[in-house]
């Protein structure tokens, strides 16, 4: 069906709740109109998928792009929820964009942002924590002095003068480590994401730091892809050193993690104990539930949100790190080390 411009006024009036007059009014440029309804007007006509006509072209709608890697992992839809419920108390229309196999990609989402007049963008978890993915699309947002945000660490060289929130990865390993240590573990391993990935590098550092501290006698490392399937193979070549503690950098590898411990015809906390990552939603109802080190991500988005706002009320961005500690949550996957056999 063809979108006529008698269409457009219909369904813009429709969406907002006024009238096709005052659409008309907003469009055309005419006065009689409020500033707080022009906006509202204008950030219809981008959710409505229409151009702005072109003398408004320049101004920016109140759109936000809401960009994430994936929604399988449960610790990405609590990350939307929380920061659209942030913008949505600030005026702003959140826009999710999620990558997908054979999908867009972060640089499509961004062309099409751009082409809306976004306001700003919000990264969660995206290729500027991976050195070896594209980071283009990053630079041009900065060349256009559209607003950004990124939640997770990022490459140390990108130099892309961005702010970002992050939770401190290096006490997140640090006591996940020492809270296995303290049961009596002296052969733990870690599985991380791929190793080019940026929050998985500073577990590593953290975890590297407390077992050469602790002296432990084996201390294994595997890299896998953030999965349920990833983190299970990662477990089962790690089982073979004889690891009675584990610790994983999500809580989806933490649940492959014990797939793999069972598949073995071993108990979980019996035989092995293992740690995730994030405090997911439901975690505490799996069997056993699990134990975790939490992210805090509602301080996060909020924070998120207020450093974007920040940069579109002033002319500079400063770009500063913001850690945040996070909290382990002890519960039924981990348990006193197994005796050794004499």
């Amino acid at each position: 069906m063809t979108r006529t411009p008698a269409r457009r006024l219909a369904e813009v009036a429709k969406k907002v709740g006024v009238s096709e007059a005052t659409v008309s009014r907003v469009l055309n440029g005419k006065p009689g109109v409020s500033d707080s309804t022009r906006e509202t007007v204008l950030t219809a006509l981008d959710v409505l998928g229409y151009e702005r006509p072109s003398k408004l072209r320049g101004q920016r709608a109140r759109l936000i792009g809401l960009v994430l890697p994936e929604l399988q992992n449960p610790i990405f839809p609590a990350l939307a929820e929380a920061i659209g419920g942030a913008l949505a108390q600030r005026g702003f229309t959140p826009v999710l964009c999620t990558r997908t196999a054979g999908g867009l990609s972060e640089a499509d989402y961004v062309d099409m942002l751009l082409e809306q007049h976004a306001s700003g963008v919000v990264f969660a978890g995206g290729h500027f924590a991976e050195l070896a993915a594209p980071h283009d699309h990053y630079r041009l947002l900065r060349r256009r002095g559209v607003p950004v945000v990124l939640i997770n660490a990022a490459v140390d060289d990108l130099n892309l003068d961005f702010p970002c929130v992050a939770t401190d990865d290096v006490s997140a390993a640090t006591q996940a480590f020492t809270h296995l240590s303290a049961l009596g573990h002296d052969r733990i391993g870690l599985v991380l994401g791929p190793d080019d990935h940026m929050p998985s590098r500073r577990k590593l550092a953290g975890f590297t730091e407390a077992a050469q501290r602790a002296g432990v006698s084996v201390a294994p490392v595997e890299h896998a892809l953030f999965s349920l399937e990833g983190g299970q193979a990662a477990t089962t070549r790690m089982l073979r050193q004889g690891v009675t503690g584990i610790i994983c950098a999500s809580d989806v590898l933490a649940l492959g993690a014990i797939r793999a411990v069972r598949r073995a015809a071993l108990t979980v906390p019996g035989d092995v104990s293992v740690v995730g990552y994030d405090d997911s939603a439901l975690l505490n109802s799996t069997d056993p539930p699990l134990t975790t080190v939490r992210q805090p991500i509602e301080p996060m988005s909020m924070s998120a949100v207020a450093l974007l706002v920040n940069q579109m009320e002033t002319v500079t961005a400063h770009p500063e790190e913001l850690l945040f500690e996070p909290e382990l949550v002890v519960r039924g996957s981990t348990g006193p080390a197994p005796l050794r056999e004499a």
